[in-house]
C-alpha cells in the first residue's frame, strides 16, 4: 500500500507540472497527464506521432468529475456502467471543462469511470479527469504487457509508475459511444 501511495505522490507532481506519465490501467499500460492542460496533451500527440484529430479517452473516478465535464449524461450511460463486466468506454456529446484538444471534431469525449486503485487515486489527488491513450506509436500495436512497450515510449514521458510491471493486460476496454439524443453505437466490443 505504501508503494501504492508514493507512486500516486510521484505522479501527481510531475502531471501538476504539466508533464506526461507511463502508468498501468484497469486495461493496457497508458500514457497519462491533466486532461485540463493543452500543453500537456500537445505532448502525448507528439511522443505518440498521432493526429490530433484523432481523440484520446480520459479517465474519472466518479459522478461528480463526470458532471464537472457533461451537463448532460443519457440515462443509458448509467445503466451501461452499471451492467458492464469489462471496462468500458462511453463516447459522450459536448465535453466541457477539458482542454479543446482533448476533444473529438465531432464535439464528444471518449469517457472510462475507474475503480483500478492506483488511477482511482491518483484522480483523487488531481481532482481532474486523467488522459489515457495507449503506450505506443499511433498504429503499431497495443503493448500487453510493459515490457512489451516501446524505448521510445519509455524515454519519451516524464515518469513511469513503477507497479504492476509484470501484470500481462487484457484487451482494451470496449467503447460505445451515445448521443444526447439517445443514439447506441458499439465501436469496440
Amino acid at each position: 500500500m505504501e508503494n501504492l501511495n508514493e507512486e500516486v505522490h510521484k505522479a501527481f507532481e510531475i502531471i501538476k507540472e504539466g508533464g506526461i506519465i507511463l502508468y498501468p490501467t484497469d486495461t493496457v499500460w497508458g500514457i497519462g497527464c491533466d486532461a485540463t492542460n493543452p500543453d500537456a496533451i500537445a505532448k502525448i500527440y507528439a511522443l505518440k506521432q498521432r493526429e490530433e484529430t484523432k481523440s484520446m479517452i480520459v479517465l474519472m473516478n466518479g459522478e461528480k468529475m463526470l458532471y464537472n465535464v457533461f451537463k448532460e449524461i443519457p440515462e443509458v450511460a448509467w445503466q451501461i456502467m452499471d451492467l458492464s463486466e469489462k471496462p468500458t468506454t462511453l463516447i459522450l456529446d459536448n465535453p466541457r471543462n477539458v482542454a479543446p484538444n482533448i476533444i473529438a471534431p465531432d464535439k464528444t469525449l471518449g469517457i472510462r469511470l475507474i475503480k483500478e486503485p492506483f488511477c482511482f487515486k491518483l484522480l483523487e489527488r488531481m481532482k481532474k479527469p486523467l488522459v489515457s491513450t495507449s503506450a505506443n506509436i499511433s498504429g503499431q500495436p497495443t503493448p500487453k504487457s510493459f515490457k512489451e512497450i516501446s524505448p521510445e515510449i519509455i524515454k519519451g514521458v516524464d515518469y513511469v509508475v513503477n507497479l504492476h510491471r509484470e501484470k500481462i493486460c487484457q484487451n482494451p476496454s470496449t467503447i460505445i459511444k451515445l448521443t444526447n439524443d439517445s443514439q447506441v453505437k458499439v465501436i469496440r466490443k
